[in-house]
């Protein structure tokens, strides 16, 4: 993950609050949740601790290894009203392609879904493992052209294009066209 300048605390410190808690919610110790989302013990405990870097790619193990949602780690307390500004906000980016995650909106507790704004480059495809079981993503791409939806049968979207999937199923978003976003709805059922 490479830190974004933004008004809210750092990724990182966000990011290790939350494991932390998640972790203890759960009862499991490092060693067991390290192991369930196939990741050394060392960098788990150097994320709960704030030093960490992570990958969009450990952070989603991390949270099919605690069945949560990805937003519950970078959601701190926010006000009433929220406005995020475009270039602002929580972001992760992902290991091997050009692809931001920007966290705009997380379910409450009596939800279950979540709100990102995805901006992506042509070149290499972000391609996604399995999220817990239920998760149903839904894309409604804004600008660019992009190849989304599972793995074996992505769909190519244009500007105002919508689709639904299941996201505990391997899929990709692949931009196909500079300057690409979409508005992202993680649904956990």
């Amino acid at each position: 993950m490479v830190p974004e300048e933004s008004t809210v605390a750092t990724p990182q410190a966000v990011i290790a609050a939350s494991l932390r808690r998640e972790r203890t919610r759960a009862g499991l110790s490092l060693t067991e949740v390290a192991s369930r989302a196939g990741i050394a013990k060392s960098t788990l405990s150097q994320l709960e601790s704030g030093t960490g870097n992570p990958s969009l790619e450990t952070l989603w193990a991390l949270c099919v290894a605690l069945d949560m949602p990805f937003s519950r780690l970078l959601d701190p307390p926010r006000p009433n009203v929220q406005v995020i500004r475009a270039g602002e906000g929580p972001v992760v980016v992902a290991e091997q392609s050009d692809y931001r995650a920007t966290l705009l909106a997380a379910a409450p507790i009596s939800s279950r879904r979540d709100l990102f704004r995805i901006t992506a480059e042509p070149g290499h495809a972000r391609r996604s493992d399995p999220h817990i079981p239920g998760v149903v993503e839904h894309v409604l791409l804004a600008t660019g052209r992009a190849l989304v939806g599972i793995v074996d049968a992505p769909v190519e979207l244009h500007p105002g294009d919508y689709i639904s999937y299941p996201g505990d199923v391997p899929h990709v978003f692949a931009a196909l066209e500079p300057g690409t976003w979409a508005t992202l709805v993680i649904e956990y059922t």
